[in-house]
């Protein structure tokens, strides 16, 4: 790729010569192999597309890495853990549930904090997690309460038993 491009900056007359192709090859190899490592190190630096980086992120965040867990499990708890730091209030305890839920959640306070997950029906994976993260950024005093969405029976109403005969009653509630 790059010998070609090497190739173009020289009169016509020297382009075609031996001793200038096998020079532009072997720097065009080597210019092809530094723009690969330039883009992985790109990757690194955004949390989304990290992968060795993670590590890093990790580390600074005194985060204990554990990699029999899944590049995106990773990203969130660095996501949640680097979102957790200023004054508490609703927005950041939201901004950490988003990152171990996909987003959807609904924070309010009244005395104890109210995190309500719309989108998920049921305990929403990571749960454990995202709890920790959360303990980890509110004060020991806040009571912390969890609501989840289950189907009713009037949710469930409009189908028919065949539609449901297949399901057990644990995966009727968030069917």
């Amino acid at each position: 790729m790059y010998s070609d491009v090497l190739k173009s900056y020289l009169p016509p007359e020297n382009a075609d010569k031996k001793v200038f192709s096998e020079i532009f090859n072997a720097e065009g190899a080597e210019f092809d192999t530094l723009h690969v490592d330039i883009n992985d190190i790109k990757a690194q630096l955004n949390i989304n597309t990290a992968t060795w980086g993670l590590d890093i992120y990790e580390k600074d965040l005194g985060i204990t890495t554990d990699y029999t867990k899944n590049l995106d499990y990773r990203r969130s708890v660095i996501k949640s853990k680097s979102r957790g730091t200023g004054k508490l209030n609703a927005a950041m305890i939201k901004l950490v549930c988003d990152a171990f839920s996909n987003g959807d959640v609904k924070v309010t306070f009244d005395g104890i904090i109210h995190v309500k997950f719309t989108s998920v029906k049921g305990v929403p994976p990571n749960m454990d997690d995202l709890k920790n993260a959360v303990e980890q950024i509110k004060p020991a005093y806040i009571l912390l309460d969890y609501l989840y969405t289950y189907n009713t029976y009037d949710m469930l109403r409009p189908k028919t038993y065949n539609e449901l005969k297949s399901y057990t009653y644990d995966q009727l509630k968030t069917v």
